[in-house]
């Protein structure tokens, strides 16, 4: 297995699926982007928060208008299985979010963004986007990683119910997605910030685990920390589709 391959997981656990886009030009767009002449922001809305799992010379809360946070994405690797699929977070258009925007010195701007590209994209799923985040020191352009209502891993409309049968059921190699839910639901608290819907979502859990109960330590991403994404290398294989998911307007 090549450096920057899907890494298969533990035994018994479902492999890393393959990429529905190519990561490496996604990666090469972000740097361009960016620059590297100025310190690099990126705006957290759900893990990043609790596990940034990269060094920051700043952290600010901010909030972007156009995007929210919803916990309607597919994971059948970290917070679930092929059997079993689990959630995570996702940015979707429409509404605004509250989160935390960090600030990641110019020098290690570009390990930085390789090693949270093998984090977040070993498969292509999200759209990373550079986004105008509101802090009280001023606004800032960040990127955020957000999700197309077209990429074959949003969720679209849930029922109670079914987020009931996934939090009792759903446990991939990095925890339960009830875990994964509460653990953001807590932190979001810690930084005083308001998220009525996934208040709600975890209220459907109550009854059958009480808000005082223990909660696994991991995150999505695990120490140890994650290698640097090799450019080329996120696949043996060739992508199963190149077609950009963000033409979706905000």
């Amino acid at each position: 297995m090549s450096a920057g391959a899907p890494d298969p997981g533990p035994p018994g656990l479902d492999p890393m699926p393959r990429p529905l886009r190519d990561p490496q030009p996604m990666l090469e767009r972000a740097i361009a982007d960016w620059g590297g002449r100025d310190d690099l922001w990126l705006f957290g809305y759900g893990s990043l928060i609790w596990r940034p799992e990269f060094g920051f010379a700043e952290r600010r809360a901010a909030s972007v208008h156009g995007w929210h946070r919803a916990l309607k994405m597919w994971s059948r690797v970290n917070r679930g299985s092929v059997q079993t699929p689990g959630l995570v977070f996702g940015l979707l258009s429409g509404g605004s979010c509250r989160g935390v925007v960090f600030r990641v010195p110019k020098d290690e701007g570009l390990e930085t963004l390789k090693r949270l590209w093998l984090r977040e994209m070993p498969t292509g799923v999200y759209d990373p986007k550079w986004l105008q985040c509101g802090t009280a020191e001023g606004p800032v352009r960040a990127l955020a990683f957000t999700l197309s209502r077209r990429s074959p891993n949003f969720t679209g409309e849930l029922s109670d119910e079914r987020y009931r049968h996934i939090f009792a059921n759903a446990v991939g190699r990095y925890g339960s997605s009830l875990d994964y839910a509460r653990q953001t639901f807590l932190e979001l608290q810690r930084h005083a910030i308001h998220d009525a819907a996934l208040a709600r979502l975890v209220a459907l859990t109550a009854a059958e685990a009480p808000a005082d109960a223990p909660f696994e330590a991991p995150a999505d991403c695990s120490a140890p920390p994650a290698p640097v994404y090799v450019p080329g290398s996120s696949d043996n294989s060739p992508p199963s589709s190149s077609v950009p998911f963000d033409k979706e307007k905000p």
